[in-house]
């Protein structure tokens, strides 16, 4: 639409490589690349919000405040720890929807959620990146998802080089984001941002773990940015005298009342009118936030009376066209059609993002370059993978073909489903619950949809799971004489990869809706039941009865269609095995009467199989419905979460 038209104006742009020119103190900075499109003012009114605490009630964070904030204006949420700053963060952002009542307006119209998350982003506190890739290759992957292939790659440069010049990134970007510091990761978490030219940026304490320089940096870059012609809002938790006059409104929470909105230094006079002299070289900041706190007594309700009366918004009375001007906000002619019926006409509809199947096809690369890169990973899971090979080749060492040892090579068959039950799940619980909070950003920003990621996802780690396969089993049969057909090494191999690819399923499952912290303690407790139903009734002898109710339950354990499959490649059409001369009786020569006895059939391969394979899919479906409703919440998912809530704590009580 007319955003991708500035876009795609100002990459045509011949001279325009360099991102910006040494500017004196007073000149503002302009952006070639990233087009000054129509502003977008924010304006709330009377917004509420508020939890449910079970028998409780509700707590209401948020009391009837309202507000505006400017396009062109550099604006900061602050407030004591509890006074709603984040949530109200959150709500403008369309973060968070459920709970809350008001109005929200874009230029003055009602906010439709949907168009205002095209044209809005949103940086969490919290920079989560992939620590092994560089700044140079992360930006050109954001690139790549967010500017399509209509966009050439000299183009995507142009704008990179641009971007990574404005925030001081160009000396990092052959750095691995693991090695950036503080500043640096932030700096590069708004970058990723900026590639597609969002008019509203949301920011929740950007300056949190920052030291003063650092922290000025950064606020002096969204400054700069605002002065672009966007709306920038971020939360901000005390900040020096220094910074707290460089941003243009200051909205102040206190118990999730409006006490302050309007130019930061301001408040000193502010609160002269309500009885608070602000001591001398007292950082206005510091004695704001300490009277929302309560440490000058009771002065909420004066604070709050102050700002319905309007003097603290005396600050938007001022002429706006002239406090634009002086910002440097400049329209587009392509931009500039801004109507009353339609306020988001040229701001929220961005460039055209890349297809599903390019997208698949990105975070594939990503997620590759990302995985075989950690040498220590792969390191650590090969000589894991040789080591059991070895301890399980030395614990059954010749026992293959031994008639009076085969109770033993069952117990190998045992080990090896236990092997990839934990060797797949285990690296899966402890880092997918981090890397959820990365999609979770990314696909709120729109970067790309569920689907292309979960199946890059689900493919990327196959290859890994096939290699280590490949070196466990020759190992293993070798030291314990297993027959060295490429047949049955095949029909074990599958059983194993299958079995290795529903275990990390289910951990994807735990993992996608739980903490790390519950993920690795829930993932190793799920697996015992599994593993005791895997066996259940072998071994009760020729005609033994299993219970109904049981029969039904062991075969929920995908871990006994592994066992049986794992029997069945190496049992069907044996030869009879020897009995060593030492031995009086060997009773299980033949591996059918075996597997007879201990009641697992032998004749249903290509059943344990498909068995296998539709217990992958119906996992993986699972898990992608969890993921889904994560980063996506439904009704019915978010009434049903209430419900089980309630449930619990009744319980509890």
């Amino acid at each position: 639409m007319e955003t991708d038209q500035c876009l795609k104006e100002s990459l045509m742009v011949p001279d325009c490589m360099n991102g910006f020119s040494n500017h004196s103190s007073t000149e503002k900075l302009k952006l070639t690349y990233l087009a000054q499109c129509t502003p977008v003012d924010i304006e709330f009114h009377d917004l509420c919000y508020s939890v449910p605490l079970g028998k409780k009630g509700t707590k209401q964070i948020l009391h009837n405040i309202s507000g505006q904030f400017k396009a062109g204006h550099l604006v900061a949420i602050m407030g004591p720890s509890g006074a709603g700053k984040s949530t109200l963060l959150n709500i403008l952002a369309a973060y968070k929807m459920s709970g809350t009542t008001g109005t929200v307006l874009i230029n003055g119209e009602q906010r439709n959620i949907r168009n205002f998350r095209k044209m809005s982003r949103y940086i969490m506190q919290e920079d989560v990146l992939q620590p092994l890739l560089t700044v140079k290759e992360l930006m050109f992957l954001a690139a790549d998802l967010k500017l399509g292939s209509h966009t050439t790659s000299e183009q995507k440069r142009a704008v990179i080089n641009e971007i990574v010049e404005l925030l001081s990134l160009t000396k990092t970007l052959s750095t691995r984001t693991e090695r950036l510091s503080g500043g640096e990761k932030k700096r590069l978490s708004i970058a990723l941002e900026l590639i597609n030219n969002p008019p509203v940026l949301f920011l929740d304490e950007p300056t949190t773990g920052l030291d003063d320089t650092s922290s000025h940096h950064c606020v002096q870059l969204l400054k700069t940015l605002a002065e672009g012609g966007r709306t920038i809002i971020c939360s901000i938790h005390t900040p020096s005298a220094k910074l707290f006059a460089t941003f243009d409104n200051v909205y102040v929470l206190a118990d999730g009342y409006c006490a302050y909105q309007g130019y930061g230094p301001d408040v000193v006079q502010y609160l002269i009118n309500v009885g608070l002299q602000c001591p001398k070289h007292f950082n206005p900041a510091d004695f704001i936030i300490e009277v929302c706190s309560g440490d000058y007594g009771d002065h909420l309700s004066s604070l709050t009376k102050e700002s319905d009366n309007g003097r603290s918004i005396a600050y938007y009375k001022r002429n706006i066209l002239n406090d634009n001007i002086s910002n440097g906000i400049v329209q587009n002619k392509e931009c500039d059609d801004l109507s009353e019926d339609n306020p988001y006409k040229g701001t929220t509809t961005p460039l055209e993002r890349s297809s599903s199947f390019s997208q698949f096809c990105i975070l594939l690369k990503r997620m590759w370059m990302q995985m075989y890169r950690d040498n220590g990973f792969i390191i650590l899971r090969f000589v894991v993978t040789v080591f059991i090979a070895l301890t399980m080749g030395n614990l059954f060492l010749g026992m293959g073909k031994d008639g009076s040892k085969t109770i033993f090579i069952f117990g190998f068959y045992y080990m090896v489903i236990i092997m990839y039950l934990y060797i797949p799940m285990m690296p899966v619980l402890y880092s997918f619950p981090t890397e959820i909070q990365m999609v979770k950003r990314e696909t709120f920003n729109k970067w790309y949809q569920i689907t292309p990621y979960f199946i890059a996802l689900t493919i990327s780690t196959i290859p890994m799971t096939l290699i280590m396969g490949v070196i466990f089993i020759p190992i293993a049969f070798a030291l314990i004489d297993q027959p060295m057909e490429l047949d049955r090494m095949a029909q074990f191999y599958c059983v194993c990869m299958l079995t290795a690819l529903v275990s990390e399923s289910i951990g994807l499952v735990i993992s996608s809706h739980m903490n790390i912290v519950n993920s690795m303690f829930v993932g190793p407790v799920i697996a015992v039941p599994m593993m005791l139903l895997a066996v259940y009734g072998m071994g009760y002898g020729v005609g033994a009865q299993v219970p109904f109710f049981m029969e039904i339950i062991m075969h929920f354990s995908y871990l006994r269609y592994a066992l049986e499959g794992l029997m069945a490649s190496m049992s069907q059409n044996r030869e009879l095995l020897r009995c060593p001369e030492t031995e009086e009786l060997c009773l299980f020569r033949n591996l059918d009467n075996f597997s007879v006895f201990i009641n697992v059939p032998t004749n249903k391969y290509w059943i344990d199989v498909a068995a296998l394979v539709g217990m992958f899919i119906f996992f993986r479906c699972v898990c992608f419905y969890l993921l889904q409703q994560r980063l996506r919440p439904s009704k019915a998912f978010r009434t049903l979460k209430f419900v089980i809530k309630t449930v619990l704590n009744q319980l509890s009580e």
